[in-house]
C-alpha cells in the first residue's frame, strides 16, 4: 500500500513539475530593462512557402540587428496559401503557396516554410510571438496544428488563452516593471485573420489587466484607421484613389505612405473595447505596401510594411520603444537593397518648392486620373 501511495505521489509531483514547466514556456517573463525601456520589433506578412525568398533571412537578421529588440512580433500571413508566383526571388518560380491537394502535404509544406522563416528568429535567442493572418487561414492548416508548430520552437511564445469556440489564437502578455513583479505594460496578440468575434471580445473585456497601458497587435487593420485620412483633391500631395474617392493621410494626424484608405469617420466596437482596456496603440499588417502612423482619440495606430519578396515593395519594419512610465514611441523603417532606412515624420514631399511643387501636383493629378480609370474598369 505504501508503495502504491509513493507511486501516486511521484506521478502527481511529476505532473505538477511538468505543468509548471509548461506554464513557464507559455508565459515567459517579459520585463523592462534597467533603463526602464522595452523594445518591440514588429514584422508582418512574410507570406512565403516551402521555398522561401532568397532575401528573407537577411531581411530578418538585419531587422533584428537594427532594432535590438526585447521581443519580436509577427502579425500574420506567415505563409502564402496559393497563387501564381515570381520568377526570380526563390527556387520555385511560377509557384507560391503551401496549399496542396492532400492535407498532410499542405501541413508538411507549412512546417517547412515556418522552419526557414523562424530560423533567424530562433538564432537570435529573442522571444517572439505570432498572430494569425487571413492567408494562414486560407492555407487550411488548422489552428490546432498551427499551435503545435509554434510550440515546437523554443523561443516562440505564442499560445491560446481565449479558448473561444472557433479556436482563435489570442494571448495577453504582461511586461513587468524593472524593479518589481508588478505589471507595467500589456501586449494583446489578437487573431482577426478570419474576423474578430464576440467571444474574443468578451474574453478581452473580462481579462484582468490591472488597467495598465497596452498595445494591440493584429493582422487586419480595423476601419478605425480611416480616421487618419482625409478627403482631398487629386493634385494634392499624397493623394490617391481608394474605394472610389480621393484621399490622403491627414497631415495633422498622421505620416507615412498609404495606397489604400478606409473611410474617415468610423468608430468600431473594437476601438471602443480598446478604450475600455486602456489600449494606447494598435498596429497591423495585411496591406503590404502601406506604412504609416497616426493618432486618433488617444490611440496611436499604424500599418507596417510587409516583407513578402514575391510581391513588389516597399518593404519594411516597425520598432516600438515602450517606457515604464506608460508611454511609447514608434518608428517605421523601409528596406531596400539590404539596408533599412528610417522613415521620416514628414507626411509628404513638403520640401518641394516652386516649379518642383507644380510638377508634383501635375503628376499627382494624372496618377489619380489613371487610378480612377482603373477603379471604374473593375466595377
Amino acid at each position: 500500500m505504501k508503495k502504491i501511495i509513493s507511486l501516486l505521489l511521484c506521478v502527481c509531483l511529476t505532473a505538477g513539475l511538468l505543468g509548471m514547466s509548461a506554464a513557464a514556456q507559455t508565459k515567459p517573463e517579459l520585463r523592462f530593462g534597467e533603463d526602464r525601456k522595452f523594445t518591440v520589433l514588429h514584422l508582418t506578412d512574410t507570406q512565403d512557402d516551402a521555398a522561401v525568398a532568397h532575401e528573407l533571412a537577411d531581411f530578418i537578421e538585419k531587422a533584428i540587428a537594427t532594432a535590438q529588440p526585447d521581443l519580436i512580433v509577427l502579425t500574420g500571413d506567415i505563409v502564402e496559401n496559393s497563387r501564381v508566383g515570381d520568377l526570380t526571388t526563390d527556387d520555385e518560380p511560377l509557384r507560391e503557396g503551401v496549399t496542396a491537394n492532400e492535407y498532410e502535404h499542405t501541413l508538411a509544406n507549412a512546417k517547412k516554410a515556418v522552419e526557414q522563416i523562424f530560423a533567424p528568429l530562433e538564432a537570435s535567442g529573442i522571444p517572439y510571438a505570432v498572430t494569425q493572418g487571413n492567408n494562414d487561414y486560407s492555407s487550411e492548416v488548422t489552428n490546432e496544428d498551427w499551435l503545435a508548430i509554434y510550440a515546437s520552437y523554443p523561443n516562440c511564445i505564442t499560445f491560446d488563452e481565449s479558448n473561444d469556440s472557433e479556436g482563435k489564437i489570442d494571448t495577453y502578455f504582461e511586461i513587468l516593471a524593472s524593479d518589481s513583479n508588478e505589471a507595467a505594460f500589456g501586449l494583446w496578440m489578437l487573431d482577426n485573420g478570419k474576423g474578430f468575434t464576440a467571444e474574443q471580445a468578451e474574453w478581452m473585456r473580462n481579462y484582468e489587466t490591472e488597467d495598465v497601458p497596452s498595445i494591440v497587435f493584429a493582422h487586419i487593420p480595423t476601419d478605425d484607421v480611416g480616421n487618419l485620412f482625409e478627403s482631398c483633391m487629386p493634385w494634392q500631395d499624397g493623394a490617391f484613389i481608394s474605394d472610389g474617392g480621393c484621399y490622403r493621410l491627414n497631415p495633422e494626424l498622421a505620416y507615412g505612405h498609404a495606397e489604400i484608405a478606409a473611410t474617415p469617420g468610423t468608430t468600431t466596437d473594437d476601438f471602443r473595447l480598446w478604450k475600455e482596456k486602456n489600449v494606447i496603440g494598435a498596429f497591423f499588417g495585411h496591406e503590404h505596401t502601406c506604412g504609416y502612423t497616426g493618432t486618433f482619440d488617444g490611440i496611436t495606430m499604424g500599418l507596417t510594411y510587409g516583407c513578402q519578396f514575391a510581391k513588389s515593395g516597399p518593404y519594411g519594419m516597425r520598432t516600438l520603444t515602450l517606457s515604464e512610465d506608460g508611454t511609447f514611441d514608434t518608428d517605421l523603417y523601409t528596406y531596400e537593397k539590404g539596408t533599412f532606412t528610417l522613415q521620416t515624420d514628414a507626411p509628404y514631399n513638403d520640401g518641394a518648392q516652386g516649379f518642383e511643387k507644380v510638377i508634383n501636383s501635375i503628376f499627382n493629378f494624372f496618377k489619380c486620373l489613371f487610378m480612377s480609370l482603373v477603379y471604374a474598369l473593375k466595377l
